[in-house]
């Protein structure tokens, strides 16, 4: 399904391939040979932009988002895996983000890298060029030091300086329930946004 959002339509090549419940909204370019499986959604938020690369294959039910200063670049012969998520961040060629990866806004990840199962990296940390994120491991700096989920402390150490809060959500820290009040006021206006949307293929 494709869907124009705010006035941006998705541009989608010849050559690629969209299943009829995958949804792709907004500002979208979807290269050469991509494909977008069933239940997976491609979407460009709140003025941000996602590009896909030539042969990008996205499958069921992952999640490929762009948004207004983080947008969504992954480079040519991509594979985002089931379920995983590729939130407002840059991929480079050849990289391989397997099922249940979550990649954060401003995550950038060099050319032939490797986010296993259940894979993390960080908001604003940079996996560089050809390494891999083990299973279930988390990637966090810049440049990524590379943790096992066992190490909250070192994760919290590196994560402090990153931001999350302010760079997923654009709220300032706070108490978790002002965090929370701020976040889901936010959200609701940003994913309202998407009840004048048209479906237009």
């Amino acid at each position: 399904m494709l869907i124009e959002h705010q006035g941006r339509r998705p541009r989608v090549a010849a050559s690629a391939y969209v299943a009829p419940n995958a949804v792709v909204a907004g500002d979208v370019i979807i290269g050469e040979d991509c494909r977008i499986l069933f239940g997976a959604v491609v979407t460009a938020e709140d003025g941000g932009t996602v590009e896909l690369g030539e042969r990008v294959i996205v499958m069921e039910q992952a999640v490929v988002r762009g948004r207004a200063g983080h947008p969504a670049t992954v480079g040519r012969h991509v594979l985002v895996g089931p379920h995983a998520h590729v939130n407002g961040a840059v991929l480079g060629d050849g990289v391989f983000i397997a099922t249940g990866a979550s990649v954060f806004p401003g995550a950038r990840i060099g050319a032939g890298a490797e986010v296993r199962i259940n894979g993390v990296v960080h908001v604003n940390s940079v996996l560089p060029e050809e390494v891999t994120v083990p299973i279930g491991w988390v990637a966090v700096g810049d440049p990524a030091h590379i943790l096992p989920p066992s190490d909250h402390a070192g994760i919290a150490a590196v994560q402090q300086a990153l931001d999350f809060v302010g760079t997923v959500y654009g709220v300032p820290r706070g108490s978790p329930a002002e965090e929370m009040g701020e976040i889901t006021r936010g959200y609701a206006d940003l994913f309202g946004r998407h009840r004048d949307d048209r479906v237009i293929g």
